[in-house]
């Protein structure tokens, strides 16, 4: 009984402060090691306070049946883009065939029939509606001219052999057409000849049809026919239906619309003034080495 009496007489020589008496006299409890002890974990909460949350009824509910309309929508919107054959020609727009078309056509249309057409029209009568009727007629003429190089461009295989026929037509049209221009150009005895002899059969044509005394939507339906009669089997026309068979549809479409439209519209604007100073042997030339060019450039990619 020695142990009790030695703690109340050190109790009694310095008395403790608060509840450390009572820690000096128990004994110390003992600890269960770490990996016995219980995990704290937080309270559940009954369902019914879920309900209770802020935000929870704004959140739509993920479920299988929400996910599959989704998922399928943007499968079938991204197989589409995959599929269509426009969004991979789209993407070279700008390529050598739009640059080929562009720079073809205007060469071909400065001095020609249709540009003389547009040029005596809109002297005499709208402007704006000669430049609808001629540039709308030759946007159509263009577009169908790819309609048929794409034509030949979709020979099966089987009938060709397996040989690119369209991109050996296209070359043999680009060596015919760039030689008998450069043959013509040399050959020119007396320079603007030609040109005038173009003028003359636009002023005939234009005398004929009475174009220049009508307005409005017939001044545009005629200029349009009067453009798409000259423009049938022209020059340009074959060129464009020889690009459009071996090259980008949309960058010949692109380009020969867009050089319709620049030759169109210098004839509308100063036509008669610009016709002064051209020279039939240099657009010729021009014409010739360009043709030739875009034919060795033809030939090499077909290697």
């Amino acid at each position: 009984m020695r142990p009790p009496l030695l703690a109340l007489a050190l109790l009694t020589l310095s008395p403790p402060r608060g509840g450390e008496a009572l820690a000096f006299l128990t004994p110390p409890a003992k600890t269960a090691p770490p990996s016995l002890r219980p995990a704290l974990r937080p309270p559940r909460l009954p369902s019914s306070t879920t309900a209770r949350q802020p935000f929870a009824s704004a959140r739509p509910p993920q479920t299988s049946a929400f996910r599959s309309p989704l998922l399928a929508s943007v499968a079938l919107g991204a197989a589409a883009l995959l599929l269509m054959p426009s969004t991979a020609h789209a993407a070279g727009l700008a390529d050598s065939s739009f640059v080929q078309a562009s720079s073809l056509i205007f060469v071909s249309e400065i001095g020609d029939k249709t540009f003389f057409i547009a040029t005596l029209l809109a002297a005499r009568a709208s402007k704006l509606l000669t430049f609808a009727g001629c540039a709308g007629a030759l946007a159509l003429m263009t577009i169908v001219s790819v309609i048929i190089g794409q034509v030949f461009h979709a020979v099966p295989p089987s009938f060709t052999r397996g040989l690119p026929l369209d991109d050996y037509v296209a070359v043999v049209s680009f060596v015919f057409f760039g030689v008998k221009a450069l043959v013509d150009a040399l050959n020119i005895e007396e320079d603007g000849a030609g040109i005038e002899e173009e003028r003359d059969e636009a002023s005939q044509i234009l005398k004929v049809s009475g174009a220049a005394d009508k307005g409005g939507l017939p001044l545009v339906i005629e200029a349009c026919t009067l453009t798409l009669a000259a423009e049938i089997g022209d020059r340009s026309q074959l060129a464009t239906i020889a690009l459009a068979a071996a090259g980008n549809p949309f960058g010949v479409c692109a380009g020969g619309i867009v050089g319709h439209c620049a030759a169109t519209g210098m004839a509308v604007l100063g036509g008669s003034f610009i016709s002064k100073y051209l020279s039939e042997r240099v657009i010729g030339i021009v014409g010739g080495v360009l043709f030739l060019v875009f034919a060795l450039t033809t030939a090499i990619g077909l290697f």
